[in-house]
């Protein structure tokens, strides 16, 4: 029977020598019986001020603490890591590049919760946790579910973030049954977690609000620039190249 492994790192930065801190995880099985973690670990890694802008995470608060590898989290994830199983995150990619630091190799099956938002809300303008937590109204019934596992919600907070994440992955289930009725609604999430995503409109810079093939037609020169010149996400990279090549 499949687990549901969600979870959230915050990190002493997001640069190559960057390191988990803080995991929150929320474990589920097909009974509905959930697994709360909340755990801070150490790094000889210092925290930079741009992360602690973020997370409010201090030095003093991982003094003392045991290593990523040693929390109580991180050996459950190594022990449910088989592909009957699901692993899931908010932009997974840089949560699996964190845990890929201290050692794991992965054999679950990836449901990257942000991916999908794009693809099952593409109608939204954005697809930050903190965002849907609002346009979706989550926030009328997280205190609730908080209560049921004695958890504190705090924004960019690892298990706050994992427990509004948990609200929005039913969000994407009932979606999924709608849009997809003939799939099994967790295996059609990670089929999306794979599929690239065909972006519409620019959400930044001088182009913000622009349909991108427009741009594509107007200002090419414009989005060369911004493949040779920034560090674009994977959506990102595959719409530019996508309209690029049609123009």
């Amino acid at each position: 029977m499949p687990h549901y492994v969600l979870f959230d790192t915050e990190t002493t930065g997001n640069k190559e020598d960057d390191k988990v801190i803080q995991f929150g995880a929320m474990i589920v099985d097909q009974k509905g019986k959930v697994e709360a973690y909340d755990e801070f670990c150490s790094t000889d890694v210092e925290i930079k001020l741009e992360a602690m802008e973020v997370h409010n995470i201090t030095p003093h608060m991982i003094e003392g603490k045991p290593l990523a590898t040693e929390t109580t989290f991180y050996n459950k994830l190594e022990e449910l890591n088989n592909s009957e199983n699901y692993l899931i995150a908010h932009n997974i990619s840089f949560d699996m590049g964190m845990i890929e630091k201290e050692g794991f190799v992965n054999s679950y099956q990836l449901i990257d919760t942000l991916r999908c938002a794009k693809h099952l809300f593409p109608e939204m303008p954005y697809h930050r946790l903190q965002y849907l937590r609002y346009a979706l109204k989550l926030y009328e019934t997280e205190e609730a579910e908080a209560a049921k596992h004695n958890i504190t919600i705090k924004a960019h907070d690892a298990i706050g973030d994992v427990l509004v994440m948990k609200l929005f992955l039913s969000k994407l289930v009932s979606k999924c049954r709608e849009i997809y009725p003939d799939y099994n609604p967790m295996e059609k999430l990670v089929d999306l977690t794979k599929t690239p995503v065909l972006i519409k409109t620019f959400k930044f810079g001088k182009h913000k609000g622009k349909e991108i093939a427009e741009v594509a037609r107007e200002d090419s020169g414009y989005l060369n620039w911004m493949k040779n010149n920034m560090d674009l996400d994977e959506d990102l990279k595959y719409t530019l190249d996508k309209v690029t090549s049609n123009s």
